[in-house]
């Protein structure tokens, strides 16, 4: 396996006529990281990914690879491998020769490829697989033989555009516990796009949000958890309600806004609402507090504490919480 690299993009700008997709990005991605470019529909993500690749061009600025400028370079020299989310396995090749067609195409010799294919199925799990058709597989399988394929040709780092997405939720939970295991064991970055922040949380070393084609912020999973910098972030990462409080906006984790009856003073921080959910989570029951002018307020009650003192649907509360606990934002 090659050697980890790290990956630098230096105001990487992607346009589509008029439309600008990926607007003059500029990132640092250390050597073996596990990164996720994480964001809604149209943010820009894949064709970031994509530009990574080589499989669309820049059409603006620079991507570094280690030591070398590989903006120009065609997808095969860059020393990236990309995966992509159909898989795309040749539907007429065994398992085996799925896995080594990169290398029959660089003239290795059949016996060399062939064990150098078997290596990489006994690293995924599926050497005992080798004889089958993509069809024979489930798609978890499939997906092993689609990283198996894309790092046989030892990539620097792996590209990987929304690897789990095809997979049913029991299957993409523990899918997505072998890609980290895999990539702690190769030491290579994986850079892994998805919309998905669940997804983003229990991967990355790095996550990467993106918004309208730029990095709306970028940190590990915890910063980014309890340190939103924008509404944006905020709403979008889930787990906090956005309130104002004398013009200044916060973001309030969920699990530590406090529900107060309406008849009880309160100090510190409040905003006066009406209970209009309760959900039972098993954990937690999750009540959600209506305000005025149509806002809406989220709090995680601990299952004991919601039994010492429920709360019914119409109920009048006051939302409160520690001031030292509410995170400023733009």
């Amino acid at each position: 396996m090659s050697h980890p690299a790290a990956l630098e993009l230096v105001r990487v700008t992607k346009r589509y006529g008029a439309t600008v997709a990926v607007d003059a990005i500029d990132l640092k991605i250390p050597a073996g990281t596990y990164c996720c470019l994480l964001g809604p529909s149209g943010c820009g993500k894949t064709s970031t990914l994509r530009m990574i690749a080589g499989h669309e061009a820049a059409s603006e600025g620079d991507i570094i690879l280690g030591p070398a400028n590989v903006t120009d370079l065609e997808p095969a020299k860059r020393g990236t491998a990309m995966m992509f989310q159909s898989y795309a396995l040749f539907p007429h090749l065994s398992v085996l020769d799925n896995v080594a067609f990169a290398l029959k195409m660089r003239g290795v010799d059949r016996k060399t490829r062939h064990a150098r294919a078997m290596e990489l199925l006994d690293l995924v799990a599926m050497a005992s697989f080798a004889e089958r058709l993509p069809a024979q597989l489930s798609g978890g399988q499939q997906q092993r033989v689609a990283l198996a394929r894309a790092l046989i040709t030892e990539p620097q780092i792996l590209l990987l555009d929304e690897p789990l997405s095809a997979l049913d939720p029991f299957l993409r939970i523990r899918m997505r516990a072998e890609l980290k295991k895999l990539q702690r064991e190769l030491g290579i970055s994986f850079i892994h796009v998805t919309h998905g922040q669940e997804e983003a949380m229990a991967l990355a070393d790095l996550v990467v949000l993106m918004n309208h084609g730029r990095i709306e912020q970028q940190g590990s999973p915890r910063d980014i958890f309890n340190r939103p910098r924008t509404e944006f972030v905020a709403r979008f990462i889930g787990g906090h309600n956005v309130v104002a409080v004398n013009g200044a906006k916060f973001a309030v984790r969920v699990d530590r806004l406090r529900l107060a009856r309406a008849d009880r003073p309160v100090l510190g921080p409040a905003v006066a609402g009406v209970v209009t959910e309760v959900e039972y989570q098993g954990t937690y029951v999750q009540v959600t507090v209506g305000t005025e002018g149509g806002g809406e307020l989220t709090a995680q009650i601990a299952e004991s504490d919601f039994d010492a003192d429920p709360r019914q649907v119409g109920a009048p509360v006051v939302a409160t919480w520690e001031p030292a606990l509410a995170h400023p934002i733009a």
